[in-house]
C-alpha cells in the first residue's frame, strides 16, 4: 500500500509519552500513517487546516482550545475532516455534546489498545464509532443530528439553559439566578432539570466539571466565583 493511499491521521495530545505510543501503534498499521501531531487545541486546528489529515484524533482536555472546541475550528476549516475524541470522561455529557458538536467517533483512553483502531478505520469511512462501554447509551436514541453549523459544542442547549447552567456551576442559588436574569425560580429549576437531563448531570460536580470542560469560564476564574450554598 502505497503512502498516499494510507489513511492520514493527526494526533493531538498534551501528554508526549501518549502522542508516541499513538504514533507507534497507528504507524505500524499497513494502511494508516500520522501526518502530524500537535499538543493543544490551537496547534490541532492549524495543523488540519494546513495539512487536511483524513482523521484527526483530539484528546478532549488539552492546553488552549480543548477538544471539544477544536471540533468547530477543524470542521469550518476543513468539513472533510473526520474527528475522533479519545478521553477518560465516561460521563453521557461528553459523549452526546462531542456528536452534536460534529466528532464522528469517541473512545476512551483506557480502551485504547481494543478501539482505537477499529474507530480510526471507521470514522475514515464516514461512520460514526462509539467506544463500546458507551454505546449503550445511544440504545433506544437517535445519535444527535451533526450540527457543524453551530457555534459552539454547547450547541445541545438552548441559550437560557447554558446561562442556568453557568451560574449554577459558579456556585449561585436558585433564588440568586432567578434575581440576575429576572426570571421565577421554580422556571429555574425548570431548566436546570432540562439541561441536567439533556446532559446527564446528575450533581453539581458533574455540572462544574462540564462548564470548565466546555469553557464556559476557566478553573482560576471559577475558584474566584465559587460561592457557599
Amino acid at each position: 500500500m502505497s503512502k498516499n493511499s494510507k489513511i492520514r491521521v493527526l494526533i493531538a495530545d498534551d501528554h508526549a509519552i501518549l502522542r508516541s505510543g499513538l504514533r507507534m501503534l497507528i504507524e505500524a498499521q499497513p494502511d494508516m500513517t500520522v501526518v502530524a501531531e500537535a499538543e493543544n487545541g490551537n496547534e490541532a486546528i492549524r495543523m488540519a487546516r494546513d495539512i487536511s489529515p483524513a482523521v484527526a484524533i483530539l484528546d478532549v482536555t488539552m492546553p488552549g482550545k480543548g477538544g471539544l472546541y477544536a471540533i468547530h475550528d477543524i470542521l469550518k476549516n476543513n468539513p472533510a475532516v473526520r474527528i475522533l475524541l479519545l478521553t477518560m470522561h465516561e460521563e453521557p455529557a461528553f459523549l452526546r455534546t462531542a456528536l452534536a458538536a460534529g466528532a464522528s467517533g469517541y473512545v476512551l483512553k483506557k480502551s485504547v489498545d481494543a478501539d482505537l483502531l477499529s474507530a480510526i478505520r471507521a470514522v475514515s469511512k464516514g461512520r460514526v464509532y462509539v467506544d463500546s462501554e458507551l454505546a449503550a447509551t445511544l440504545v433506544g436514541q437517535a445519535v444527535p443530528e451533526r450540527a457543524r453549523d453551530r457555534d459552539e459544542p454547547s450547541g445541545v442547549l438552548s441559550e437560557r439553559e447554558l446561562q442556568v447552567l453557568k451560574l449554577v456551576a459558579e456556585g449561585f442559588s436558585s433564588r440568586e439566578i432567578s434575581e440576575q436574569i429576572f426570571i421565577g425560580t421554580k422556571t429555574v429549576e425548570t431548566y436546570r432539570g432540562r439541561f441536567a437531563q439533556k446532559l446527564g448531570l446528575k450533581s453539581r460536580a458533574d455540572i462544574v466539571r462540564y462548564a470548565l470542560e466546555i469553557g464556559l469560564f476557566k478553573p482560576e476564574k471559577f475558584s474566584l466565583a465559587k460561592r457557599s450554598q
